[in-house]
């Protein structure tokens, strides 16, 4: 048989079609609490950070620690040391922890439309309709930001997922027999072929795991005896290091030889960098248009320019609080607190904050009103990185010369 992972919105009945489908199937039910207690049962990290790996956007300071990418490949190891290697069900964000190469694992998507999942909540949770709101808007941002993260992709992405089930037109029971019948197909069952699979990447689970708790930023993948050690950091003399790598990789179990290369993502200094790389600034990218704040913070990363995003003015003033970016990119138009409030309360709280307005909808009172709360620079949609990116290093050098 199959293992079966659901990945879903939240309050789309995901609990109840997973719980049904395991009472049919007779499979094991596993999701994220499972994983976390687990995890907190061998680890000293505290349960509030293995949550934030999975659900919360990384801290600036995440830049030179990497500790998201750290506890996440020790989650990793804790959930295949719970999976059984099939007759299985697992059901949260974990379920992205399982590689798409292996051959017997259904991947099932659930959705809703928010009507659907606004009611689920209130009846569920008792609660009104504005706080309903809010929290679906939190959910959203933490799967929305899980998924990019992961794969760069959208969550309904229909290639993520072998099936994908609207819930506000699909009733419980007849979910659970979608997914229990599509169990038996041949293209999911569990063969000496997707044995090897399972346990190459069981393998290589564990050599990436060991190496992060010793500090190394890597992706480790493996065939057969044959491993291949992703570097996802620029790192000097680094014939040093893969023999560093290759030599420590040797001493697991199954290993034949190792290869080490840097990933795509890693960029080479550069001999005219963007900005001061040095100083590590920190930049905050504040948009609802998910798709475009998206796309910006990767042109932003290939030119040294790290940064996290949120997708509202509400979740940017949290971010703040907890801990304040040196440049803040703003857009104005957004559902709930809007710009002007976002730039008029960060000026208040943490005035040497650098905020850029970047927006496609603004207007010249609008410009006027921002230059008096203390905005650094007000441009507009479409914009050229080029422009961007001169304005951030200006807006810098402005917060560097305070300090």
């Amino acid at each position: 048989m199959a293992i079966i992972v659901v990945f879903s919105g939240s309050y789309c009945n995901a609990d109840n079609v997973c719980r049904q489908v395991s009472e049919h199937l007779g499979y094991v039910l596993i999701g994220d609490d499972d994983l976390f207690d687990r995890a907190l049962q061998s680890s000293k990290v505290t349960e509030e950070k293995l949550r934030k790996a999975f659900y919360g956007p990384p801290s600036f300071l995440n830049n030179v620690t990497h500790e998201k990418e750290h506890h996440l490949a020790a989650l990793q190891q804790t959930l295949l040391e719970m999976l059984p290697d099939d007759n299985a069900i697992y059901t949260g964000f974990g379920s992205l922890l399982i590689p798409e190469n292996i051959p017997h694992v259904l991947r099932v998507y659930l959705n809703a439309n928010r009507d659907t999942r606004m009611k689920n909540l209130m009846q569920r949770n008792n609660v009104s309709g504005k706080e309903a709101e809010k929290i679906l808007k939190t959910d959203d941002h933490a799967c929305l930001r899980w998924m990019h993260d992961r794969f760069g992709k959208l969550p309904w992405d229909e290639n993520m997922h072998d099936i994908v089930l609207p819930m506000h037109e699909t009733d419980i029971d007849t979910a659970a027999t979608i997914i229990a019948d599509n169990v038996s197909k041949a293209a999911v069952q569990f063969t000496p072929e997707s044995k090897q699979v399972y346990e190459d990447f069981r393998s290589a689970v564990k050599i990436n795991a060991a190496l992060h708790a010793e500090g190394h930023l890597v992706d480790v993948t493996m065939k057969g005896g044959r491993v291949t050690i992703r570097v996802n950091k620029y790192v000097l003399m680094f014939d040093s290091y893969k023999k560093e790598l290759t030599e420590r990789v040797a001493k697991f179990a199954g290993v034949e030889n190792a290869v080490v290369r840097f990933s795509r993502q890693v960029r080479l200094p550069s001999i005219t960098p963007t900005i001061d790389v040095d100083a590590s600034p920190k930049i905050l990218l504040v948009d609802d248009e998910i798709e475009f704040v998206h796309t910006l913070s990767e042109r932003l990363r290939t030119r040294s320019l790290e940064n996290a995003f949120v997708y509202d003015g509400e979740e940017a003033l949290t971010v703040i609080k907890e801990d304040a970016p040196d440049v803040m990119v703003l857009d104005l138009k957004m559902p709930g607190i809007d710009g002007i409030d976002v730039l008029r309360r960060v000026k208040r709280s943490h005035p040497n904050v650098e905020v850029i307005i970047l927006t496609g909808h603004g207007s010249a009172k609008e410009r006027e009103l921002a230059e008096e709360l203390g905005a650094f620079a007000y441009l507009e949609k479409p914009v050229q990185i080029e422009i961007l990116t001169q304005t951030m290093q200006e807006a810098y050098t402005k917060v560097n010369q305070r300090k």
